[in-house]
């Protein structure tokens, strides 16, 4: 129980009345009391609308994008290597858009597939060519991974501002402690033989 009453005086002693207290240390606690509220509060927040964001980009994605059949128009050559992209190859395709239009254009294509194989390519509403929407296992991991990404800049930002602070207080500190040495400093150093 002692141990927990010390613990808890030792966190607020900044906050008590001591004739050891200096300014620079109330403002450096009330800095520190703002910066990880900042962080605590704003990062959660950042965090949370990050991801909802991300989510509903996601959901918007898919609501946009319909999988439409296409056939092939041209052969496509099988690969000769197995580096990089090798395996698929742009190519020439049609299909038909929302409004029942004939389209054509270029999408990649497995190699080795015939001309006039039918293959799903994704369209938007207004029958363009996009690539396949995010899936919902996937859209949530992004989601997870950008709004713990933007707690983590928020937090990064405030922490890092809260160091400079601090820098920058402990330079004061001591610059008025150096210029009290001076005063000081020599009073002591004289021997009394």
């Amino acid at each position: 129980m002692r141990g927990n009453r010390s613990a808890g005086r030792l966190w607020r002693w900044r906050w008590r009345r001591n004739p050891l207290r200096r300014r620079t240390d109330v403002v450096e606690a009330w800095i520190m009391l703002v910066l990880w509220t900042v962080v605590l509060v704003g990062g959660t927040l950042a965090g949370l609308m990050t991801a909802h964001a991300a989510v509903q980009a996601s959901a918007r994605e898919r609501a946009e994008r319909h999988a439409v059949a296409a056939v092939v128009l041209a052969d496509v050559p099988r690969a000769t290597t197995d580096v990089g992209n090798a395996y698929r190859m742009m190519t020439e395709v049609r299909w038909a858009a929302p409004d029942g239009t004939s389209r054509t254009g270029r999408t990649l294509v497995k190699r080795g597939t015939e001309s006039g194989a039918t293959i799903t390519v994704w369209q938007n509403d207004r029958g363009a060519l996009t690539p396949q929407p995010t899936g919902t296992t996937e859209g949530a991991v992004e989601a997870a991974f950008f709004g713990g990404s933007a707690a983590l800049a928020v937090a990064c930002a405030a922490l890092g501002i809260g160091a400079l602070t601090r820098r920058l207080l402990d330079q004061g500190r001591l610059a008025r402690w150096a210029a009290e040495w001076e005063l000081i400093g020599p009073r002591w150093s004289q021997r009394t033989s």
